[in-house]
């Protein structure tokens, strides 16, 4: 089950790259019953309010991405949005797996830091080398973030 703990750290990663969109991902696998969260307290995450709250929330975030005044996600805020996420979807990954809730939001949150911080060096180098306009890599940043939460819910 030391898979598990590694994919939490993969989601949490997924969420610091983008903030919204694992925690879609895990609310839609959760209500698609390919994860299991009844009988512990993140089984909300199933319920198709959640679903729709944050796949609304996600395909904000990923408009808003795109705009020039959006702050950097290593500010306080989107770094924190990131931990959060992150520690959320660390959390609900173990619970599926009936491992500690406590050890994959942590597990989670770590990736939340180690995604905002690598992604956002990555994703500045890429702009900086390529001599791209910065949209092109941040589209490619939303498919990376979108196959990798799918990618953690569905194994």
């Amino acid at each position: 089950m030391n898979y598990i703990f590694a994919f939490a750290i993969g989601l949490g990663f997924a969420a610091g790259l983008r903030s919204l969109t694992p925690p879609a991902v895990v609310a839609w696998a959760t209500h698609l019953g390919w994860l299991n969260l009844n009988n512990s307290p993140l089984a909300f995450m199933g319920s198709i309010i959640t679903v729709v709250i944050f796949s609304i929330l996600a395909l904000f975030e990923l408009f808003v991405d795109l705009q020039p005044s959006t702050p950097k996600r290593t500010a306080p805020v989107p770094l924190g949005a990131r931990i959060l996420m992150g520690g959320l979807c660390g959390a609900c990954l173990c619970a599926a797996s009936n491992q500690s809730l406590f050890i994959g939001a942590i597990l989670g949150a770590v990736g939340g830091v180690i995604g905002a911080f690598a992604g956002y060096e990555i994703r500045r180098r890429l702009v900086a080398a390529l001599h791209i306009k910065d949209i092109f890599v941040a589209l490619l940043e939303d498919l990376v973030a979108i196959g990798l939460a799918c990618f953690f819910v569905s194994r």
